[in-house]
């Protein structure tokens, strides 16, 4: 048996999924939740195999509620159950932990279909979803990471490409030595490199050394 908690701040929307739901016989509606941070504590409370989140709730919103639950309990399966597909809405959901997105317009029996998938551990997002996703993962990937830089970053880098130690490019810069190892620190961070040799080596191959 599938035990469900239901979270939605409409009531007739939980009547009608939770009867629905109940008619089903591998699920059962354990708890419903109006708001998002009832969604939390009786998420925590009762321990649900799924839980079926609306986005827009009072006191806490979808995301953040989802957020919030798989914090204290990393291994929760949440679906978000929505009305919307905007960027700011989908990215926090499912960066927050969210397994599948459902938009309310899916008619019930693909919404059981996509609870049994999620519950054996199969994500399931709506077309639009999966194009938004995939939009974002290709603007990364052709993201070069010296953009991540700041600028104070990028003058660091560039003295560094010139081989200054880091006392003679605080004094260059008028700044502390350890505000400069700090610099330093960032950028290796930011541009995924071990040392500073690999830095420079990255800022030559990426023409941003002045010739």
């Amino acid at each position: 048996m599938i035990r469900i908690l239901l979270a939605d701040d409409h009531e007739m929307v939980r009547i009608g999924v939770s009867a629905y739901l109940q008619a089903q016989p591998d699920m059962e509606v354990v708890a419903e939740a109006e708001n998002g941070q009832q969604a939390v504590e009786r998420s925590l409370e009762y321990r649900p195999d799924i839980i079926l989140m609306d986005m827009v709730m009072p006191i806490m919103t979808g995301a953040e509620a989802t957020a919030e639950i798989i914090k204290q309990w990393p291994e929760a399966k949440i679906m978000i159950v929505t009305s919307f597909l905007e960027d700011d809405k989908v990215y926090p959901a499912l960066e927050a932990g969210a397994i599948s997105y459902l938009l309310k317009t899916t008619n019930a029996k693909q919404i059981a279909d996509a609870i049994r998938k999620t519950y054996s551990g199969t994500s399931v997002l709506e077309p639009e979803v999966t194009n938004k996703m995939m939009q974002r993962m290709r603007s990364n990937q052709d993201r070069a990471l010296h953009e991540d830089l700041t600028e104070r970053e990028q003058e660091v880098l560039l003295l560094m490409a010139k081989g200054m130690t880091n006392q003679q490019i605080a004094d260059t810069l008028f700044i502390a030595l350890k505000t400069v190892k700090t610099h330093v620190s960032n950028i290796l961070s930011k541009l995924d490199v071990q040392d500073r040799t690999q830095a420079v080596v990255y800022a030559f191959s990426h023409n941003l050394v002045p010739k």
